[in-house]
This record gives structure tokens, sequence and C-alpha cells, in this order.
């Protein structure tokens, strides 16, 4: 069995899709490992990507721009979220008692050939 997060799974899980039909218009996939995936299942079945379905990952990791074709992702700053996340935790280590507060990191849709 495909473990949760790989292309094997997303690739499994795209050929379910299309054999309990309707064909969807379009995938979202929680992360760019299974929109891979998805991107090879769509493929061996004959799908058009982004013809007869448009694929969108999730990440932005260095996979997405590397597929063929390039996948249209949702990026997530994860560089700038470890740098805030060390920078609370030192924080929170100076002022024992005080909430930290939240920080919010909009996402931004990196669009390439799936899409």
């Amino acid at each position: 069995a495909a473990s949760a997060d790989t292309p094997a799974a997303g690739a499994a899980a795209t050929r379910r899709l299309l054999d309990d039909g309707p064909v969807p218009d379009a995938l979202f996939a929680t992360s760019d490992l299974l929109a891979l995936g998805a991107l090879a299942a769509l493929r061996q079945a004959g799908r058009r990507v982004p013809e007869d379905v448009a694929v969108v990952g999730f990440g932005d990791g260095g996979a997405a721009a590397c597929a063929e074709p390039g996948l249209t992702t949702v990026r997530q700053p994860v560089e700038e979220m470890a740098a805030e996340t060390a920078r609370l935790l030192l924080r929170q280590i100076d002022h024992r008692g005080e909430r930290a507060p939240s920080v919010i990191f909009p996402p931004t849709l990196t669009v390439r050939a799936t899409a």
C-alpha cells in the first residue's frame, strides 16, 4: 500500500477517481507529491493536462518546477515561516508567560503549465 503523501498515493487516488467517473475538470492535491502522481495517472489514462483536467498541487517544492508539464501549485513561504517561528520561540524564552502573537502567512499561487 502507498503511504499518504507520495506520488504513488496520488496516482492511486486519481485512478480511483477516474474509475468512479465522471472525470473532473480539475484536481487539487494537498501536496505537490500527490499532484505529481495525479499527473502520471492522468497521462496513463490518456487525459491531457490542462486541456482535459487541470492539476494544482500544494507546497511549491523543487519537484513542482521540474515536473513535466510544470506543476501549478500553492506556495507557502516556508523559509519565512521557519524564521518567524524561531523569532517567536526566542521571544517566548525571554518573555515567559506572555502569549505569542498569531502570525498569518498568505499563500501565493505559482502558475505553471498544469492549470
